[in-house]
Formats: C-alpha cells, sequence, structure tokens
C-alpha cells in the first residue's frame, strides 16, 4: 500500500477530517489531519484491517515561529521540489506511525489551534506508547495534552521554568544558585 492510497482511505474512512497531503516528493509524506479529528482518525488508523498502524513511533512538537522558506537545493538537470507547506499556526505536533506487520510508516501532522496555550488531545487511550512521547513534548515545547494522565515534567527539574525548545525561551542565567553561562 502507497502513501496515496493510505491517504485515500484515511479519507474515505473519515471524511473532512484530512486538511491536506503532502506526498512525493517529500522525504517523509505525510498527512495534515484537523485537530478536533485527531483521536477519530488515529482510530481509524490503528483498527482497520487494510491500514493497521499500531505503533506509534514517536510524537514532536514544532515551534514555526520566525519560520521563512528557503531556496531549496537543487542538483544540475533535476526538477526543483514544490514549495514547501506554510505552516498554518505556530505550532504543530508531529506523529510518527509504524505499521509493523506491512512495514508501513505514516506521518501525522496535526497544528495546535490557539499559539498561546497550544494543546492537542492525549492518544495514551489508543497508544499507551504516546505516553512518555507526549510528557516530553509537553515538557521541551510546552504543549499540552488535554486528558493524559500523568502530564508532569520528565527531562527537565520539576521546578524548570518554561520550556526549553520554544524560539521564544530565554535560557536562565542561573539554576538554584549555580550559573548557566
Amino acid at each position: 500500500m502507497d502513501f496515496d492510497a493510505i491517504a485515500d482511505r484515511i479519507e474515505t474512512r473519515c471524511p473532512g477530517a484530512v486538511l491536506g497531503r503532502f506526498g512525493a516528493p517529500s522525504k517523509d509524506p505525510y498527512v495534515r489531519v484537523a485537530p478536533a479529528r485527531l483521536v477519530e482518525v488515529m482510530q481509524v488508523l490503528r483498527d482497520d484491517a487494510e491500514l493497521g498502524f499500531e505503533m506509534v513511533v514517536s510524537i514532536a512538537g514544532v515551534d514555526w515561529q520566525r519560520w521563512e522558506p528557503r531556496a531549496p537545493r537543487v542538483k544540475k538537470d533535476e526538477a526543483p521540489p514544490p514549495e514547501p507547506e506554510q505552516p498554518p499556526r505556530r505550532f504543530d505536533v508531529v506523529y510518527h506511525l509504524l505499521a509493523v506487520h506491512r512495514n508501513l510508516r505514516l506521518v501525522v501532522r496535526c497544528a495546535c489551534d490557539d499559539d498561546d496555550a497550544p494543546a492537542m488531545p492525549t492518544l495514551t487511550g489508543l497508544y499507551p506508547s504516546a505516553d512518555w512521547h507526549e510528557r516530553e513534548t509537553w515538557d521541551l515545547m510546552g504543549i499540552d495534552f488535554t486528558g493524559h494522565p500523568d502530564q508532569r515534567r520528565i527531562l527537565c527539574c520539576e521546578d524548570w521554568v518554561g520550556h526549553p525548545l520554544r524560539k521564544d525561551y530565554e535560557f536562565p542565567k542561573e539554576y538554584h544558585g549555580i550559573s548557566a553561562e
């Protein structure tokens, strides 16, 4: 099953949930999903007999603040790639899924609706492996996973202020009296 067949299957099972598909010649083809329909789409991806994406390999947040498209490198006698997608919001959550028995991979992107308080529904009820990935994304990017059973820091200290991978993060000069410069 190729990327277009997977995207077609999602659109058939969840009409209106896919906001865009970005396939070849992209390195990692992906579908962009409406945030309100994320859990529904992920359940279809997991439970549909033709798809069967039973594993979340990774979840990551992306901060698009200060994003500017760059001219792509093109080899001699090679057609330039299509224009990159303009990020719809400041924060994206990117899910990498794997169907082990079919050796299929899929990337699902979802934009957080609120730039000031980014949030996404948790997937821990569908994919238990999403637990620590969501915690890490919250810890480093500040994206809240609504309904997460144990959303607390996983990499930074419990009393750390802010989320270090955000583009507007200002690293503290010191931490508990210890210089951080």
